[in-house]
């Protein structure tokens, strides 16, 4: 008999493309529904939270629709938790746009600033260097490329774990104009700054590889 499949919550705070977010996870096999409603939200295997637009804008409309609670109280559960493009940002502990400084989620230090690069938004294809022993990269070569849309980016990482007892969170890089944070696996909590759900087979694999950490 096979498993049942991974029930994941796609949370609609009103900011990111929750539909193309379901159907690349109902295509990998997970039963997915698109929801802001707690108890379903804390129920759920995995929810992934996505993001579109202004770090600002995000994090109000998170917060009005009680996500910054939902996500704290899944996370200090072990409750697995995704973060998408703005969705990842948020979960830094601030963002800097046009002058304006908006407090995130802290789940991890650091600062979302604008890119310094030639052209920006960084707007296509990009292949990462992943974390050794990423879980979420298992199976895919460094050609691999996922789709990037996004003008911001956390460009330096300070978090250091000193414990030998607590695992330190795995980094991934990418490159546009200068290098920026990819992706990050700690524990229950990872994220991605690209669109996995547009990154064709290679997005489609990474999903796989998160439904299988559920």
């Amino acid at each position: 008999m096979s498993a049942p499949a991974k029930r994941v919550v796609v949370f609609d705070y009103g900011f990111g493309n929750v539909r193309s977010a379901e159907r690349a996870l109902a295509r990998v096999g997970a039963e997915v529904e698109i929801t802001r409603d707690f108890d379903t939200a804390m129920a759920a295997d995995g929810l992934l939270v996505p993001g579109v637009g202004a770090f600002a804008a995000c994090m109000k409309g998170l917060i009005e629709a009680r996500g910054d609670w939902i996500v704290g109280r899944r996370l200090s559960g072990g409750r697995p938790v995704m973060g998408i493009c703005v969705g990842m940002q948020i979960l830094f502990e601030r963002g800097i746009e046009h002058d304006v400084e908006t407090m995130g989620l802290d789940e991890w230090p650091g600062t979302v600033e604008p890119l310094r690069a030639p052209i920006v938004p960084h707007m296509g294809w990009n292949t990462v260097r992943a974390a050794e022993e990423s879980r979420l990269f298992a199976g895919l070569d460094e050609e691999a490329r996922f789709y990037f849309v996004h003008s911001y980016a956390v460009r330096e990482w300070s978090l250091e774990v000193t414990n030998a007892h607590i695992r330190a969170p795995k980094v991934t890089w990418a490159t546009h104009g200068e290098p920026f944070v990819a992706a990050v696996e700690n524990g229950p909590l990872c994220a991605t700054q690209f669109h996995p759900e547009k990154s064709g087979d290679a997005g489609a694999q990474l999903l796989t590889n998160w439904l299988e950490t559920l």
